[in-house]
């Protein structure tokens, strides 16, 4: 009997520090900053994600990160295209002030570069001691440019330089930093590498040879835009379950075939919620990579999108209601094209399953990093840190006075959001004084009445904020006394 009872002490024993050993690698000790990775989702719409309301394909790895941290409901891009909304990110100036404010392209491969004196959230995080990357999709200056994502604070890149290439998802090459990496497989008409899982790949590399460090990883994904292609293994599944299809006739050879343009898809809304499915499950294997290594407690996981839903390649935003009802897409300055999802989570400071309805863009991002990090920042930013959020101190929140945006295609766009209150105005580059358009978002969140009338002095006030919000570029010319020439 008492030898039993030995063995049985001892087995308990060997259970108790089996357990102990198992929480030691499950979490590790908090002993350094914390690390942060922001995931950019490309034309993903506000209604495109489960915990936002999308009712026709499922989310889960998304919304599970929502359900772990805070969502934010009144957060902004910083454009509604690629470049300038990246610009907003890094620089933490909205498109009124921020270096990059349109598309731009340099052939034959990148866009017009952030110029070399331009000071960026990833330079800001390397002086506080942390390894920085990025990858996926650039668009911020050609390779070797001052504009090189090398150039701009980022120790290590991988993926497309190019916004325009990486419309096209079997790309003949992708970059490592500043060499060319050809990819077999892909010659001529090949498939055999699909982009967004060799940057994947490389981005779970990153994180674990960097766990002892503390990183910052931008990892901006080049899904869901705007080829509507990706391995039949991918697709199968969901052919048939999302009719009518209407076949998109694409490009499939000849000179602009992989470097411009959309590849042909017959059921381009299959491949649509294969595309965004894919996008979930590698969003699920970033966060089962940081529970795996014991990282889950000390990293901050931000996802959200760069702008609202496309409309090419033979995408149907309509059909998905990707823009959960708002009015317009991407290249509108209405809600449909600039609202989009965010999701915070770092489960050492915000509590789970919450949600906050404080007015937020991207050029805000750039100061609420150098919270978490506790890292100086320049004095001209429009961004405002909403840290104070994060951790529960909504007291101490500082708020905006209004958001900005201006858009350089179409005829010129400008829109004001300040409180309840959104202002737009199109065209205004061929017509000067065109008239102003007044929304209530408190009562009006889909734009639909145009309220200007009845609201003269709220209008006066949007047209001096129009005025004042925005300094001359000499690059990306905004001025209302000629036609903007180059459309992109």
């Amino acid at each position: 009997m008492k030898t039993i009872l030995n063995i049985s002490i001892v087995l308990c024993a060997l259970a108790f520090f089996a357990a102990c050993g198992n929480r030691v690698v499950a979490e590790k000790e908090i002993t350094q900053s914390p690390n942060i990775i922001y995931i950019l989702a490309d034309d993903l719409g506000y209604g495109d994600v489960g915990f936002n309301g999308q009712a026709k394909f499922d989310t889960p790895n998304i919304d599970r990160l929502a359900a772990s941290g805070m969502v934010f409901k009144e957060h902004y891009a910083g454009s509604t295209v690629c470049a300038p909304s990246r610009s907003a990110l890094l620089t933490g100036m909205h498109t009124g002030h921020t270096v990059i404010r349109g598309n731009k392209e340099i052939m034959p491969e990148g866009q017009y570069p952030m110029p070399a004196a331009t000071y960026t959230l990833a330079e800001m995080l390397k002086k506080g001691g942390y390894k920085t990357s990025v990858f996926g999709k650039w668009g911020l200056g050609f390779p070797t440019s001052s504009g090189d994502p090398n150039n701009q604070g980022f120790d290590e890149f991988f993926g497309y330089n190019c916004q325009r290439i990486a419309h096209n998802y079997f790309p003949y090459h992708l970059w490592q930093n500043q060499e060319k990496i050809m990819l077999a497989g892909n010659e001529g008409k090949g498939q055999a590498v699909y982009a967004p899982d060799l940057i994947h790949e490389k981005a779970l590399d990153f994180i674990s040879a960097n766990q002892n460090t503390p990183f910052f990883m931008f990892y901006a994904s080049p899904l869901p835009h705007a080829e509507l292609l990706l391995p039949e293994r991918y697709i199968n599944p969901y052919r048939q379950k999302f009719l009518p299809e209407s076949k998109y006739q694409g490009i499939d050879d000849g000179p602009l075939f992989k470097v411009s343009g959309y590849g042909s898809q017959p059921y381009p809304h299959a491949a649509f919620a294969a595309m965004v499915h894919h996008l979930d499950t590698q969003v699920g294997e970033l966060l089962d990579k940081l529970e795996e290594l014991g990282m889950v407690e000390n990293t901050v996981v931000i996802f959200t999108s760069d702008n609202g839903p496309h409309q090419e390649g033979g995408a149907d935003p309509d059909y998905f209601n990707s823009n959960a009802n708002f009015k317009g897409y991407k290249r509108d300055l209405y809600e449909g094209g600039i609202h989009v999802p965010m999701i915070v989570r770092w489960p050492a400071k915000i509590k789970a399953g919450t949600t906050t309805d404080l007015i937020s863009a991207f050029w805000d991002i750039f100061p609420t990093f150098a919270d978490i990090a506790q890292v100086e920042i320049p004095n001209d930013l429009d961004g405002i840190s909403f840290f104070p959020t994060l951790v529960g101190q909504q007291v101490q929140q500082q708020k905006h006075d209004y958001l900005y945006w201006e858009f350089h295609e179409k005829g010129g766009r400008q829109a004001v959001r300040q409180g309840k209150w959104k202002a737009v105005k199109y065209n205004v580059l061929e017509q000067p004084n065109a008239p102003l358009e007044l929304y209530d978002l408190s009562q009006d969140e889909k734009e639909q009445k145009n309220v200007a009338a009845s609201y003269p002095e709220v209008v006066a006030t949007m047209e001096s904020i129009l005025k004042k919000a925005r300094t001359p570029s000499d690059i990306f010319t905004f001025n209302q006394n000629f036609k903007e020439k180059n459309k992109n």
